[in-house]
């Protein structure tokens, strides 16, 4: 009863002038939740741009380096990768664990053969801002004599919810594909001279909060699937953005930590270890550095179940793609996103992250050409097609007739 005084009401006033270590305590609590509440999680302003780069125009991208540099520039061996284990196993035991090399060649072909037609028939993409599922803030259907489009253009297929999460995301990812137009006007803001990033990929300076260097996440973390889950403070710090992320002792990516990073061989490949590391965690296996191509891991189906359940991996598998693209790795994006394509619409194993691939993971492909096959892909192998609002409805009727052209030719 020591909260009531003499006359039977509460001394909160007296209680609290001898709690000064508690109120201290409840300050710093109150002032933490404000903080982590105003980081912003993505970056959305500017989002107009009248031309799309099909790369990054700042950064010429040196070569990838060979697995044996890779190893080299690490100074020691890696931990035995899924890879190490698969090739022990016979290949009635390899049987649906992964796609052959032929395979994924011959997606890379049929890319290259839909770019070429995309190249004749340009006049084709040439979309009207009165179509029905036409999008302002989407840049894939431009051409390069077409004007820059108005934002503000509202249409009938608007009220759907399916285009409107498409609109939201939109905007983010054409943000990022037009390189940040609105960090020029925020310059100071995005300087620093320390370059904590660049320092991090060359294992110069420990991340933080987690005070682990690049080699022991590599090293240490690889294969440790619960650490990987519950910790959200790494990722920024593998996959750096010019954006912020939740972790708000990270730093945002400059504009010369981009260069100093694309140009010096060490950084590039730490950063490719970082690429295997969370490959690993998702159940996919890169099957060549040089080209990007990926299969499924040994684990797949543990690692698939892990994907299902906890989709706050969509974020970061969106801000992976977008830093490979940004940092030399835009030939990985294709690869990528195509495997989790074939995953969500063809194989139907990963159906509860199938919303993001469509939002965001394709709209992180930087090359224009590639970006439009793979959306063609999603078309032709998505169940109900007058549920697809990721693509204009000509450009949609324009493939249908194509593939019921394809359809009529081999009966």
């Amino acid at each position: 009863m020591a909260f009531f005084n003499d006359n039977g009401g509460y001394s909160v006033f007296e209680w609290f002038s001898r709690s000064p270590g508690i109120i201290w305590r409840c300050m710093r609590r109150l002032c933490s939740l404000i903080v982590n509440a105003l980081i912003p999680i993505r970056w959305r302003s500017n989002f107009e741009s009248p031309e799309e780069p099909e790369t990054n125009s700042e950064v010429n991208f040196p070569a990838i380096s060979s697995p044996k540099d890779v190893e080299q520039s690490r100074g020691i061996g890696p931990p035995k990768r899924a890879a190490d284990y698969n090739r022990d196993l016979t290949p009635k035991e390899r049987q649906g664990c992964d796609r052959s090399v032929g395979e994924s060649e011959e997606v890379v072909a049929q890319l290259t053969e839909d770019e070429d037609e995309s190249e004749e028939d340009g006049g084709e993409f040439r979309v009207d801002s009165s179509d029905e599922f036409y999008c302002g803030y989407d840049s894939t259907w431009e051409t390069e004599d077409q004007e820059p489009r108005c934002s503000g253009t509202r249409r009938p297929a608007a009220g759907h919810y399916k285009f409107r999460s498409f609109e939201n995301a939109a905007k983010d990812m054409q943000n990022y594909r037009h390189d940040y137009p609105s960090l020029s006007k925020m310059s100071s803001w995005n300087e620093s001279d320390d370059q904590p990033n660049l320092k991090f990929h060359l294992g110069l300076m420990p991340s933080v909060p987690d005070d682990a260097f690049i080699k022991d996440f590599h090293n240490d973390w690889y294969g440790d699937y619960n650490r990987l889950e519950s910790g959200h403070s790494y990722i920024q710090w593998l996959f750096p953005l010019q954006e912020p992320g939740v972790n708000y002792q990270a730093r945002t990516l400059t504009k010369d930590e981009i260069k100093d990073i694309c140009q010096s061989s060490l950084a590039l490949s730490n950063l490719l270890e970082s690429y295997k590391l969370m490959l690993d965690f998702y159940g996919i296996e890169l099957l060549n550095e040089q080209t990007g191509e990926l299969t499924r891991a040994l684990n797949w189906k543990a690692r698939f179940n892990n994907l299902n359940s906890h989709t706050h991996n969509n974020l970061r598998i969106t801000r992976i793609l977008k830093c490979l693209g940004t940092l030399g790795y835009p030939h990985y994006q294709t690869h990528l996103v195509h495997f989790f394509l074939e995953e969500t619409l063809v194989n139907r194993e990963l159906p509860q992250i199938k919303d993001s691939v469509l939002n965001y993971f394709v709209f992180a492909v930087l090359d224009k050409r590639h970006r439009r096959s793979l959306i063609k892909f999603a078309y032709l192998n998505y169940d109900g097609k007058d549920e697809f609002v990721w693509c204009p409805k000509k450009i949609q009727m324009m493939w249908s007739r194509e593939s019921a052209s394809l359809q009529k030719a081999y009966l």
